[in-house]
Formats: structure tokens, C-alpha cells, sequence
């Protein structure tokens, strides 16, 4: 499967469970762990375990494998190797700005070509 593929599998899956405001930062050229980064939204506490409940569930079959997660009632991150999965409470991704951080990581990159 490719980079492109599975990360579409991850937005579908995220997206027909009400994740909200999910973006894709594209790593490739960048000095970080992971060549993806996903970040989503989710609705409260609940939905963020059932969100990364339902990832296990159905990329696990395709192939995925988790090699390690960190969760809790507002943040999960899930670590696929070369993809992190990021899904927060919005009062989470606003305080903490990943964003932020992965766009100065790509515009770094970009700047040293």
C-alpha cells in the first residue's frame, strides 16, 4: 500500500467517525521522526479514545501496525513508524499548536533547498 493510500484509509476512518479539522503535514524532506503527521479533532474526551479505537480497529486489517500509542481522555498520538496520528480536544491542538511547529519544520526544509 502506498504512503498516499494509507493515509487516505486514516482520514476515512476519521472522517466517518466526526473527527474535526483534520489536516495532513507531508514530512518527506523534513529532519523528523515521522514522514506523515495527522491531526484531528475530536468532539470531547469520549470521542478521542473511540476515535483511536475505531483507527486499531479498522487499519489494523489493512496492515497498520502500532508500534506504540500514548492516550488519554484529550490526546491520543498514535505511532504507525512513518506516520504519527495526532487526535486532540480542540482546547488541546489550540494550547499546544503542533501546526505551528510541523509548518516551521516544512518551511525550514524548503528554505535550505
Amino acid at each position: 500500500m502506498t504512503m498516499n493510500e494509507r493515509i487516505e484509509n486514516i482520514i476515512k476512518v476519521l472522517d466517518n467517525r466526526k473527527a474535526e479539522e483534520i489536516e495532513v503535514f507531508n514530512l518527506d524532506n523534513a529532519d523528523y521522526i515521522a514522514q506523515r503527521v495527522v491531526i484531528a479533532n475530536s468532539l470531547n474526551s469520549k470521542h478521542t479514545t473511540a476515535l483511536y479505537e475505531e483507527l486499531k480497529d479498522k487499519l489494523k486489517p489493512k496492515g497498520e501496525t502500532f508500534l506504540y500509542s500514548d492516550v488519554s481522555d484529550e490526546w491520543v498520538v498514535a505511532d504507525l513508524g512513518d506516520i504519527l496520528i495526532h487526535i486532540m480536544i480542540p482546547e488541546y491542538r489550540q494550547r499546544y499548536s503542533l501546526e505551528e511547529f510541523l509548518n516551521e519544520l516544512i518551511n525550514s526544509k524548503d528554505a535550505n533547498r
